[in-house]
């Protein structure tokens, strides 16, 4: 089953869920061809992924592993289409191929490419696939690089794509890294199962927290709190996925309480790029959703603080020398996890988790 089999029309109408196995790689192994969605992982796929970036930071440790990764995947290119502003997403991908010893592209401005003539994206991205072996894409166009996995598996050069975050709605590479970040966190203090994760900030807009909380519904147990001003709570449609899997969550108000209760804490900023009139977050009153060194207090001893970054003022500056802080551990695990979900892309799992590194 691939998306050759399903006109365009009809594989849009599916659920995230239904359109998994069109997205798979046609090896058989289960791990995503093109990845999309949150809702691709499962998880055993989030343990593969997880073990095998822990395998190649281990074996990127040494000269030897290192130059063995670089041959894995020399022969390859990929290409970075950032038509969004980035840095972090941006230089976790490169670092990521750099791992892997991909030759990479990229264009992170429409001035500077044939779209300021007038090319539409599609044409853009079809032009890319010509060159590239990958295409790693960030759009603020939701739903653009759904429809490019369909339109290049529908084409004579069906190449790869990862979204690397769409419109309002996933970031399926933040939500690995951060239940990665979430895994290393408590694999030694009895595992993820069972904890509480809280959600703290612009919950309507910031698609991290729609695709880590998509992605925590396949641990058990994993109780999730949603901390917002009403104008930015998190939306219905995750509301009903979560109450539809049975998971036990809670929307609030209040930070301190859930911060008392949480074993992580996830805050983000508010999102005011894709405010409708100019300057309507700012009249939103958001001083009681920050996190400082009053929360700091409150939260539990082997509890963790995470942000998918930038940040402004959410997070105190004081809670970065605190060991529980990881965020920029957040950014470090990206990197690995990228490299690894980009070797099992190609089909290297196997090569990489049984070499003599």
């Amino acid at each position: 089953m691939t998306l050759t089999d399903i006109s365009w029309e009809a594989f849009k109408s599916l659920k995230p869920e239904e359109k998994k196995p069109y997205l798979a790689c046609p090896d058989g192994g289960g791990m995503p061809y093109h990845t999309l969605f949150a809702q691709q992982f499962d998880r055993n796929l989030i343990e593969r992924l997880c073990a095998l970036a822990n395998r190649i930071r281990f074996i990127n440790k040494s000269r030897e592993g290192a130059l063995f990764l670089k041959s894995i995947l020399a022969h390859k290119r990929a290409m970075l289409y950032f038509s969004q502003p980035s840095s972090r997403t941006f230089l976790s991908h490169l670092a990521a191929c750099q791992i892997l010893g991909l030759t990479t592209g990229s264009v992170r401005d429409a001035a500077t490419s044939s779209e300021f003539k007038g090319e539409t994206k599609e044409d853009s991205i079809r032009t890319f696939s010509s060159y590239f072996d990958m295409i790693i894409m960030r759009s603020p166009e939701q739903g653009l690089a759904e429809k490019m996995a369909w339109e290049l598996s529908n084409s004579s050069r069906p190449v790869p794509i990862l979204n690397a975050g769409s419109g309002k709605d996933q970031h399926p590479t933040q939500a690995l890294l951060d239940i990665y970040t979430l895994i290393r966190s408590f694999e030694d203090k009895g595992g993820l199962e069972g904890r509480t994760v809280t959600f703290c900030g612009d919950l309507m807009r910031g698609r991290t927290v729609r695709s880590l909380s998509y992605l925590l519904t396949n641990f058990k147990n994993v109780r999730q709190i949603f901390v917002a001003p009403p104008e930015l709570q998190v939306p219905a449609d995750v509301v009903m996925t979560l109450a539809k899997k049975g998971v036990d969550f809670e929307v609030s108000d209040d930070l301190r309480r859930a911060v008392k209760e949480s074993d992580a804490v996830y805050m983000t900023r508010i999102q005011d790029e894709w405010d409708s009139s100019k300057g309507a977050s700012a009249k939103i009153d958001n001083s009681k959703y920050k996190f400082g060194a009053e929360e700091l207090k409150l939260l539990k001893p082997d509890g963790i603080i995470m942000h998918p970054l930038p940040r402004r003022d959410e997070i105190a500056t004081c809670c970065d020398r605190d060991p529980r802080a990881m965020y920029w551990r957040q950014m470090r695990n990206g990197m690995w996890i990228r490299a690894a979900l980009i070797a099992a892309t190609f089909g290297y799992e196997n090569e990489i988790n049984t070499c003599g590194y």
